[in-house]
């Protein structure tokens, strides 16, 4: 057991975390308060704190899912896929081939100039079940294959054999912050109506068979698939760049295409349960995870090993150490350069929140979590296009 547990609320905290602030620990304390969490709390080794629920945690309820604790980023997560090439066909190639992504693949507020023919296809086959209006889904149909901004990125990667892969984090882009804010909104509201005391209003929850729980969860599902669907058509984007700089066909063999900010209906501990993970990965026994570092450290490609504990679930990532307001205060230009060295990104003051000392060390976290997930690639980033 690599864990410890904090008995200090209703329901047991099992906590893996490599290190967390006092505003965490209260956050996780708080939420297990509620009685419809199920069996416990399970809090992950890159854990911080966040809005409502701390980064990094699983939470398993019953009859009742808190919107806030999925947040407003639904659906966001990491895809991977190996390339078949060796990392030595893009020697020398990129910075072209950083400019080609960056012409790709639409970062920051702006979508496409057009629809992209997957997203039309999703959307045909999937009608949005919201509460918005034209102009939203306007918006989130140009948007579906765009980058975002913040912690979003894409990558190019040497694994230790020296051969490319390619790495991206995304989410719901503008449409999953709309529905999430409305559905968060409106559990508020229903808290207040009802009169219900919560130890934090970003707890607020919807109950399961209400009007407005089926809503949310016909939005989130479709917003879950909208990020996977965007993450693919994104990814399809830079493996024809990758293709036209190095003038080497690809040949793909392991992807993996999974959130980190999303609900899902599972069993465990002998009760079918919604489970939330805000920022934490899925790791059913066999099952592939991209555990991303921070842009100038280390990756992993993992395999879960199926604990019940951690309700199958792993880290999403190195985890934050400092605010990104703390890592702008401290950081320099300098630093960019001298912790993103040898990789070809931007080195401006945009991406100084960014940097690998903002975040935990990724080594510490996975060495934390060898009970969770084991290793399947080890990946250093060549490239990063960042939002």
């Amino acid at each position: 057991m690599s864990y410890t547990v904090d008995t200090n609320s209703r329901w047991p905290i099992k906590n893996w975390a490599v290190e967390i602030e006092s505003e965490a620990t209260e956050q996780l304390r708080r939420l297990a308060r509620l009685p419809f969490i199920h069996s416990h709390v399970a809090v992950m080794p890159d854990a911080h704190a966040g809005k409502g629920s701390t980064v990094g945690t699983v939470i398993a309820t019953k009859g009742a899912v808190i919107p806030s604790a999925v947040g407003v980023d639904i659906g966001c997560g990491m895809m991977a896929v190996e390339l078949g090439i060796p990392v030595s066909a893009l020697e020398g190639k990129l910075p072209a081939l950083r400019h080609d992504i960056e012409r790709s693949v639409p970062v920051g507020f702006y979508g496409n100039k057009a629809p992209d023919a997957m997203a039309e296809t999703f959307f045909a086959s999937n009608p949005i079940a919201m509460l918005t209006g034209p102009a939203d889904v306007a918006k989130a149909l140009l948007q579906c294959g765009s980058l975002g901004g913040g912690n979003h990125f894409i990558e190019v990667c040497t694994d230790l054999k020296g051969m490319a892969w390619a790495m991206l984090h995304s989410g719901s882009r503008n449409i999953g912050k709309t529905l999430a804010e409305w559905h968060i909104g409106k559990a508020k509201g229903l808290m207040k109506s009802y009169f219900i005391d919560l130890p934090d209003p970003d707890l607020a929850y919807l109950v399961e068979d209400s009007v407005e729980f089926e809503a949310y969860m016909a939005d989130l599902q479709w917003a879950q698939a909208y990020a996977a669907v965007s993450r693919e058509i994104m990814m399809q984007r830079v493996l024809l760049a990758i293709s036209r700089v190095s003038s080497v066909p690809i040949a793909t063999g392991m992807q993996v295409n999974c959130h980190h900010n999303y609900t899902s209906k599972e069993s465990h501990f002998g009760k079918n349960v919604w489970v939330t993970r805000k920022g934490a990965v899925s790791a059913r026994e066999g099952q592939l995870g991209v555990i991303p570092g921070s842009m100038g450290s280390m990756s992993y490609i993992v395999a879960g090993l199926g604990n019940r504990d951690s309700f199958c679930s792993c880290s999403h990532g190195a985890g934050r150490r400092m605010s990104r307001t703390a890592a702008r205060a401290q950081f320099t230009i300098e630093d960019v350069a001298k912790q993103t060295w040898g990789i070809e990104c931007r080195k401006d003051a945009g991406v100084i929140d960014e940097l690998p000392l903002a975040y935990k060390n990724i080594v510490e976290v996975m060495a934390a979590q060898t009970d969770l997930v084991r290793p399947v690639a080890a990946l250093s980033q060549i490239l990063c296009v960042k939002g």
